[in-house]
């Protein structure tokens, strides 16, 4: 069959199109693997990167060690609020807050969300998940915390070593890579605040780890907390966390709930086992959350997870790692599961984050808001002080903030906003309005009557003989206006 002058025409005008998209191509493909090598060994640090683990240089050049300038600085890499050593209540500042950057979130954030591919190309990244590549970050976590001052970091084990192809591979890969922090912190303050099994990112944790339906992921993830618990106790630890991503359902209708519960209790029984055995002294943490990835997790808020450790006889065994943003999901403010914390004795950590009250997912914001942070800190006085836990910053940047010293001025963000928060609650409280306030509210509670009731002396003939003496009871006002108005002079 011929083409015809025509055809041959529309022919040569349609190649000419496709070597045209090809040679596109082409470009774009060359584009792409320059932009990797620069993403790598960017051209300014004159080819100080290796193919090794090793990184001839600094990973952060041109940032300072970031130092307290006071509240007229108007340098972005400096503390204006927080000054590590100045005595705030008898307490240091850094011991108040014993500060800590979470690995997953700093060094492997990419920006990328279920909408949109990364955003982030940190310079030390080759586009790899490999052992070197892990040491290379771990190397820049270092580098990191000295230069921020903090002297924690937190971290999952999957987040710092990759996963590998069986348990026995992927605990020589956690090996290799802790050997090496444990090496770096030589000569250093530098500790892990806490450590965790990341138990929801691999598909074999779909339907939980501790509360999975199959018996052999039960016991697979009882084999990596082993570990993780095993390499946190090693680098010196001071606490162990167990946040349960998965540790929930999807629907009740397939789900038999009591004996997943069950089966969570048992679980955390081994765990205080296991760190008991092992002489690991540091605290058992569980960081409630309501949902996400989850629809109903079983440590819904602090008062649940509360209840579910009376039920089981672990209340003395484990304190609560409290984290603002999951309060929000849970529909709390995080003074209130703080305070519920506290009361209960369970306050043991601080995920210092925020969320976004327009949203209804955990967005992960670093703490800015000053009024939250005076609050959090409110909580963190009537507790007296927080150690062995901390404030760890699970937090990241935003999506659109990618240059490195973003990662910097970040932190310094949010080390600043609840230190500024600590200047106000101890302004409250030394101020004495507020207190007084309260406690005249409550004025009522300190006579005979309100002694009986309290000490479980009064009972409901009691109580109603006295009703029947005062007649009609006088209620005052509450004064929320007052209190409002102490709270925001202190600001």
């Amino acid at each position: 069959m011929g083409f015809g002058v025509e055809g041959l025409f529309v022919w040569s005008k349609t190649m000419k199109k496709v070597c045209f998209f090809m040679f596109l191509l082409c470009l774009n493909a060359a584009s792409f693997l320059v932009s990797a090598e620069s993403q790598t060994c960017p051209a300014d640090l004159g080819g100080k990167c290796s193919d090794s683990d090793e990184w001839q240089g600094e990973f952060f050049p041109g940032i300072p060690q970031i130092k307290y300038e006071g509240p007229s600085s108007k340098n972005p890499l400096a503390y204006r609020w927080y000054n590590a050593e100045e005595e705030i209540l008898g307490k240091k500042m850094k011991e108040w807050f014993r500060f800590s950057v979470a690995f997953w979130h700093t060094f492997r954030g990419t920006g990328g969300d279920p909408f949109g591919a990364a955003t982030k190309y940190w310079p030390w990244e080759d586009g790899t998940n490999s052992v070197s590549m892990a040491k290379r970050r771990m190397r820049a976590n270092f580098e990191f915390l000295k230069k921020l001052g903090v002297d924690w970091w937190c971290f999952h084990d999957r987040d710092i070593a990759p996963d590998g192809n069986t348990l026995e591979e992927s605990n020589k890969n956690l090996d290799e890579v802790i050997e090496l922090a444990k090496e770096l912190q030589k000569g250093s303050k530098i500790r892990p605040l806490w450590g965790t099994a990341q138990l929801f990112l691999h598909p074999r944790y779909m339907h939980g780890g501790a509360t999975s339906s199959e018996v052999g992921v039960y016991a697979y993830a009882a084999a990596q907390v082993k570990k993780a618990m095993e390499v946190t106790h090693y680098l010196g630890g001071e606490n162990y966390v167990f946040w349960g991503g998965r540790e929930g359902y999807q629907t009740l209708l397939n789900t038999d709930m009591e004996r997943e519960l069950d089966h969570m209790a048992r679980f955390f029984e081994s765990a205080v086992a296991y760190k008991k055995k092992i002489g690991f002294n540091g605290t058992l943490l569980i960081e409630p959350k309501p949902q996400e990835p989850t629809k109903h997790q079983y440590d819904w808020d602090a008062a649940t997870a509360a209840n579910f450790l009376r039920k089981y006889g672990l209340i003395n065994e484990f304190k609560l790692n409290i984290e603002c943003n999951h309060a929000t999901l849970s529909g709390h403010t995080c003074h209130h599961e703080l305070e519920t914390a506290r009361i209960n004795g369970l306050l043991g950590n601080i995920d210092a984050n925020t969320g976004d009250a327009q949203t209804g997912w955990d967005t992960d914001q670093f703490l800015t808001d000053l009024g939250e942070a005076t609050m959090v800190m409110m909580s963190v006085i009537k507790n007296g002080g927080i150690a062995p836990g901390g404030f760890n910053f699970d937090a990241k940047l935003r999506r659109e903030s990618t240059d490195v010293e973003d990662l910097f001025i970040a932190h310094i963000s949010g080390m600043d906003t609840v230190a500024r928060g600590l200047r106000n609650a101890a302004k409250i409280l030394e101020d004495g309005r507020l207190s007084e306030l309260v406690g005249k509210r409550y004025s009522s509670w300190d006579s005979e009557l309100g002694k009986q009731i309290e000490e479980g002396k009064a009972d409901f003939e009691y109580l109603e003989k006295k009703a029947k003496e005062f007649g009609e009871p006088k209620v005052p006002s509450a004064k929320q206006e007052l209190a409002e108005m102490i709270f925001q002079s202190a600001m």
